[in-house]
C-alpha cells in the first residue's frame, strides 16, 4: 500500500469520527463550506480529506480526542498529513 493510500485511509477514519462529533463537524462544516449531503462525494477527494487532517490539526485536544477514538497513536495524523495532497510543503507559520 502506497504512502498516499495509507494515508488516506487515516483520513477517512477521521472523517468517520468527526461525522460522529456533531459539535466538531459543525466547525469543519463552517471552516470548509461544504455541506453534509455533500460529504460521500468529497471523501473521494484527497485534497478534501486533507483539509479534514487540517481541522483536527489546528488543536492537540481534537487531535488526541479522535485518535484515543481511534486506537491510533497520536502521531497518526500529522503521519497522514504528510502523504496527502500539499503535505509537503513547508508552513511558515
Amino acid at each position: 500500500m502506497s504512502r498516499q493510500e495509507t494515508a488516506e485511509i487515516t483520513a477517512l477514519q477521521a472523517l468517520g469520527w468527526l461525522i460522529g462529533q456533531p459539535d466538531e463537524l459543525g466547525g469543519f462544516l463552517n471552516a470548509s463550506g461544504a455541506a453534509p449531503g455533500d460529504l460521500a462525494a468529497l471523501a473521494r477527494e484527497p485534497r478534501f480529506l486533507a483539509a479534514v487532517v487540517d481541522y483536527l490539526l489546528e488543536t492537540d485536544e481534537r487531535v488526541l480526542a479522535c485518535t484515543v477514538d481511534l486506537g491510533l497513536p497520536p502521531t497518526a495524523l500529522g503521519t497522514a498529513r504528510m502523504g496527502l495532497p500539499g503535505g509537503r510543503d513547508p508552513h511558515w507559520t
